[in-house]
């Protein structure tokens, strides 16, 4: 994608350009949302800024929309039938923006634009969802809980041998390779491309992100072209020999005509991003929070807490993804609160884990808390997180494995966050192994 591309630079402008400069004015007066999106040091510790706007009250004006950390009204809203996705209708905007969408056309399909499961309501969420949720059924999930330990131990074992006295990057070769391994699996690709596809999802991850530079477009574009490019003749590989799989199952439903090109390709690159990013997140901030808090670490080392509950309180305490949005379909309200037609409300699902009027004393990392899958990490109503299940197993099965093999774990350095404001985790961990306690 070297050189001057006009289209790309018109894409741009439509989805972040303009968005960038208008919130860069924000910033610069103080607002606290835009200044969220521009902030390093609110990206690496945006807590504070929730609790100012919580002072504020429950759905507070702020950038170029609304914005809750309540916690009734994140989840009303996420329920409502009368909020939707926050994608504009074509039919709704203006004549000279529909003229640049058709001047810009030509890019990879973007996760944040339809067909994009992440983009569109019912009735098409609806036949979407559905061609893909057995695959993540309890049952199906629960019997994958084997082969998940099979493949932590088997990724302790290599770190183990890699650096038996030196230090070792927790994500890279734990964190990242443990549920890229198992969606790779699922998705019946080749797992020794793993490492390449945590790099085209670091990508995609940054398009889901407002106001992005025009740097930062490009090089979102470059990934999410090259993961579509791969994907459309894995799924020609998948056709000529298909299997027991989710991408076989779909494109069966394809080739029957009830998925158009566009949606196969879109359903099936979004489940192996999506499968693999909340899980490495999740991962690297409970790593980093129970080397942060040793009196909790030693209350799962003694019994006084459970692995599942600890996980429920990473995801709380730390939500591997911090916000989502929603558009009023018609004037309405959430939990009380008026909501008029046309109004985008960004919901801040990190601040309302932190609610005080739900968790108590919910700044403190507590995983003996009893409450904490209250929390609303995953989302809640239609666009519930489809892997929420396999996510939290992963989660647990990988953070016992790692202190259970390494018990005198240690960072060798400070871990470094990764640059995404919507999703929230690390990119490198340095860490000392210590002596492992068994082989």
């Amino acid at each position: 994608m070297g050189g001057f591309d006009a289209r790309q630079l018109l894409r741009w402008g439509l989805r972040h350009g303009l968005m960038r400069g208008l919130l860069l004015r924000r910033a610069r007066t103080g607002d606290v949302g835009a200044r969220m999106i521009f902030d390093e040091t609110l990206r690496d510790d945006p807590y504070p800024s929730y609790e100012e706007l919580r002072a504020r009250g429950r759905i507070v004006v702020t950038g170029l929309a609304r914005m809750t950390v309540d916690h009734d009204v994140c989840t009303a809203v996420l329920r409502s039938p009368h909020f939707g996705t926050a994608v504009r209708s074509p039919n709704e905007l203006a004549r000279p923006v529909k003229l640049a969408m058709r001047l810009a056309e030509g890019g990879p399909l973007d996760p944040a634009d339809p067909p994009s499961m992440l983009a569109v309501d019912p009735p098409d969420h609806t036949r979407y969802r559905k061609l893909v949720t057995r695959a993540f059924s309890a049952r199906r999930i629960a019997a994958l809980g084997g082969r998940v330990a099979e493949i932590a131990d088997e990724l302790l074992d290599d770190m183990a041998a890699k650096a038996p006295t030196g230090t070792v990057d927790l994500v890279a070769d734990y964190a990242s390779l443990l549920p890229a391994t198992v969606i790779a699996e699922m998705l019946g690709a080749p797992v020794e491309m793993r490492r390449q596809f945590l790099q085209w999802g670091a990508g995609v991850a940054l398009s889901l992100d407002p106001g992005l530079t025009y740097r930062d477009y490009r090089r979102a574009e470059r990934d999410l072209a090259a993961l579509q490019g791969w994907m459309v003749g894995h799924l020609e590989r998948v056709r000529r020999s298909p299997a027991d799989d989710i991408l076989s199952a779909l494109v069966s439903v394809h080739d029957d005509e009830r998925l158009t090109d566009e949606e196969l390709l879109s359903i099936a690159s979004l489940l192996l991003a999506a499968g693999f990013e909340t899980t490495v997140n999740l991962l690297g901030n409970g790593v980093a929070l129970l080397l942060e808090h040793p009196s909790q670490l030693a209350a799962l080392r003694t019994g006084a807490a459970s692995w599942a509950g600890a996980t429920e309180e990473v995801l709380r305490f730390d939500s591997p993804v911090q916000r989502t949005a929603r558009l009023a379909k018609c004037d309405t309200e959430a939990a009380g609160e008026p909501v008029a037609a046309g109004q985008l409300v960004v919901l801040a699902l990190g601040g309302a884990n932190r609610d005080p009027a739900v968790f108590a004393d919910p700044q403190r990392f507590d995983v003996t808390r009893t409450d904490a899958d209250r929390h609303i990490a995953f989302s809640q109503g239609l666009h519930y997180c489809l892997g929420a299940g396999l996510a939290r197993m992963e989660g647990e099965i990988g953070l016992r494995a790692l202190f259970e093999r390494f018990p005198d774990l240690a960072l060798a350095g400070p871990p470094h966050r990764r640059p995404t404001r919507l999703l929230r985790g690390f990119d490198a961990m340095p860490v000392t192994l210590g002596t492992p306690a068994h082989v």
